[in-house]
């Protein structure tokens, strides 16, 4: 008897079509989904994209102008661009452009006003003088009012066509909130603030619009994902997948293997969940269905693997360079402290894809299918030089542009020098307005957050919604405290467990429609101070909460990248999130862990290399135990009784006490014995 099934069928080599992933990454990323537009105004887009592109890459390299100075260049281009490209309603994607009196080069004349007017919104400020302008804060002039209240108006409305509803409406909440403090129940409670004292503190300020988070997006995230774009160009996508392939793809279950090491690969140069999955899944999709994997379970595998990608060092998205700014630590400290829990995800996703492979007797790569990793190698290896360069700037303590300045520098002397896969000076342009692309919809998001934060530092919620989070796990940590005997569970860990909880929870429902830094920024603003409260360090505090944030990616209902697998794959929807979040699993439990055991993020104050090896080795047996369970599956299929003492023997193993992991390990011991047993009956060709 064989488990290997489909010997009959042929997989073709896994060769990257860029353009299709380009074309894939349009149809199923409403992010970067632009209004058809006419020769004229696709070039004068195009034109304005580029010049965005070779603003940050000037800048990056030849030095930062002032801070509002740039921030304000960078927004006037992100949202006059927004008004240019996405449509006021979805219809207007399908509508043929055609110049009439009403729409000039075929785009609406109130877009052109919008755009115009978030220009001169814009640029207001920046163009006041410093010392005038510290004057006029707290004391705004009636045109600093007007054009105040035109940026937030025009600013919702960039966001709501680029990004979708939820955001403009936190943002709105939040004004509410200011506006009319002394009708607040309760805690929330304050003295309110006037129209022009809040427009003032968000136009005028580095608390508000022009803050923090628009500071990151067009001083680091902006150059990390146009080094991305260039380092796909090269062949570097490709490289990564071919050594996937050599990699994982010769065992059970090739494809879906090379999947998750392909997405870990790529994802280091992509920050995006759904650019990582139409890209690497346009080759490992069809591959495992063809393979003999069902297609929710295909697309789900991807998407989950995917998502891997903005935890995965060295960008991360923009999480590192936003952690480098709110915690005031070197990037080598968060890209260190990415690296457990980033392994753990794909982890645990492997486990899992290997257990169902190996229940429906799928095969892996057979040589004949296998890429040849020295002609790989020897072809693309130039590609690579980007990618260890801006790594070794970044470790030799230099500034994250200036590491993505040569990171872009060598990746366009790459395309141009190699003669195995030369870049044309068309495809650098393209590359550079491509770059530019992704940066319109995360901009305006963090322009709008900067609304969300500052009416956090305005009025001071962030301190009240932590008292009622932490108040409220207390008394539920009352309440379960005195139905447990003795004294396993402490008030203090039930409080904290609970409070991490509900934070959870709230991360995941935010991420539902809202881009992921979006969501990190908010959650680290009014979620974080209640761990911290707690006396949980800063830097675990935030990876938690940015860790739950990107969970909302493969999290029914609004799973952005499940659903864009499920499309190629043609798949449900709805089965393909719940999948993909079974798979992702790994990434619900982690966050805990490293809560209760910080050792495992390698940078924190108490770090032991002994709580490091229970938590490493306690979280890695248990996320086996609980792949096999949910696939129901280890050696040889699993049985309920199992099944049920594997999901009890994972938990106790994820808490960090060598105790726990101790009774886990019992507790399984009887599964293994058992499971052993049902091998050594079967026979099993191989």
């Amino acid at each position: 008897m064989t488990d290997q099934k489909n010997d009959d069928v042929r997989l073709a080599p896994l060769e990257l079509d860029e353009e299709k992933a380009r074309e894939l990454e349009e149809q199923f990323d409403s992010e970067i989904r632009f209004r058809k537009l006419s020769p004229l105004s696709g070039r004068l887009v195009g034109a304005l994209l580029i010049a965005l592109s070779i603003f940050h890459y000037y800048t990056a390299g030849f030095g930062l102008l002032s801070e509002m100075v740039h921030r304000g260049i960078h927004l006037s281009f992100v949202l006059a661009l927004v008004f240019l490209v996405f449509p006021a309603v979805k219809r207007g994607y399908n509508t043929p452009a055609r110049s009439t009196l009403l729409s000039p080069l075929g785009i609406p004349l109130v877009d052109w006003g919008l755009a115009v007017a978030a220009v001169v919104a814009v640029a207001h400020v920046p163009m006041i003088p410093l010392d005038d302008l510290a004057f006029r804060v707290g004391n705004p002039t009636a045109t600093d009012v007007a054009l105040g209240i035109t940026l937030i108006v025009v600013l919702l409305e960039a966001t709501r066509r680029s990004v979708g509803w939820p955001l403009p409406v936190i943002a709105l909440v939040f004004m509410g909130y200011a506006l009319f403090g002394p009708w607040m129940p309760s805690i929330l409670v304050h003295p309110g603030a006037t129209v022009s004292g809040l427009v003032d503190h968000l136009y005028l300020t580095t608390q508000g619009i022009y803050g923090i988070a628009l500071g990151v997006v067009a001083t680091y995230v902006f150059h990390f994902v146009l080094f991305g774009v260039f380092a796909t160009r090269i062949g570097l996508g490709q490289l990564f997948l071919d050594c996937a392939a050599w990699v994982a793809g010769r065992y059970a279950g090739g494809p879906a293997k090379v999947s998750i090491f392909g997405s870990a690969l790529f994802g280091m140069i992509s920050g995006s969940s759904v650019a990582n999955t139409v890209t690497v899944g346009s080759l490992t999709i069809p591959a495992m269905i063809k393979l003999g994997y069902k297609r929710p379970f295909a697309a789900a595998v991807e998407a989950a693997s995917s998502t891997g990608g903005q935890i995965t060092p060295p960008i991360m998205g923009a999480a590192a360079f936003l952690m480098i700014e709110f915690l005031e630590l070197p990037y080598t400290t968060i890209i260190l402290a990415a690296v457990v829990p980033a392994f753990m995800h794909f982890f645990g996703v492997l486990v899992q894809v290997h257990f169902e492979a190996k229940r429906n007797g799928l095969r892996g790569l057979r040589p004949d299918e296998m890429p040849d990793v020295s002609a790989a190698l020897k072809r693309d290896w130039p590609t690579i030089i980007p990618l260890i360069a801006l790594i070794g700037v970044l470790l030799a303590g230099y500034t994250p542009y200036m590491a993505a300045f040569w990171g872009i520098t060598l990746c366009v002397a790459v395309g141009l020098l190699n003669p195995r896969r030369r870049m044309s000076v068309w495809e650098i342009l393209e590359s550079l307005r491509d770059g530019a692309k992704y940066a319109l919809a995360v901009g305006a998001a963090a322009a709008t957050v900067g609304i969300v934060v500052g009416v956090v530092t305005f009025t001071g919620v962030g301190f009240k919604v932590s008292f009622i989070v932490t108040s409220t796990a207390a008394q539920m940590a009352d309440f379960v405290h005195a139905l447990v005997p003795g004294d396993l569970l402490t008030p203090t860990s039930l409080t904290l467990f609970f409070t991490l909880l509900m934070t959870g929870m709230v991360c995941i429902l935010m991420g539902c429609g809202i881009p992921t830094t979006a969501n990190y920024i908010i959650m680290v603003t009014i979620a974080a101070p209640a761990l911290v409260l707690l006396g949980v360090e800063p830097i675990v505090a935030h990876f938690f909460v940015f860790y739950y944030g990107v969970l909302a990616d493969i999290t029914p209902p609004v799973a952005l990248a499940a659903y864009a697998a499920a499309g190629m794959a043609a798949a449900d929807p709805f089965k393909t999130g719940n999948i993909a979040f079974r798979l992702g699993l790994g990434k619900v439990l982690v966050p805990f862990v490293f809560v209760f055991s910080p050792s495992l993020l390698l940078v924190t104050k108490d770090f032991t290399w002994t709580s490091f090896a229970v938590a490493f080795f306690g979280c890695t047996f248990g996320i086996v135990c609980l792949g096999a369970a949910l696939s129901r599956f280890m050696l040889v299929r699993t049985k309920p009784w199992e099944n049920a003492l594997l999901v009890l023997a994972a938990f106790l193993m994820i808490m960090p006490e060598l105790y726990s992991t101790l009774a886990g390990l019992a507790l399984a011991a009887p599964v293994l014995l058992n499971q052993w047993n049902g091998l050594s009956g079967r026979q099993v060709t191989a």
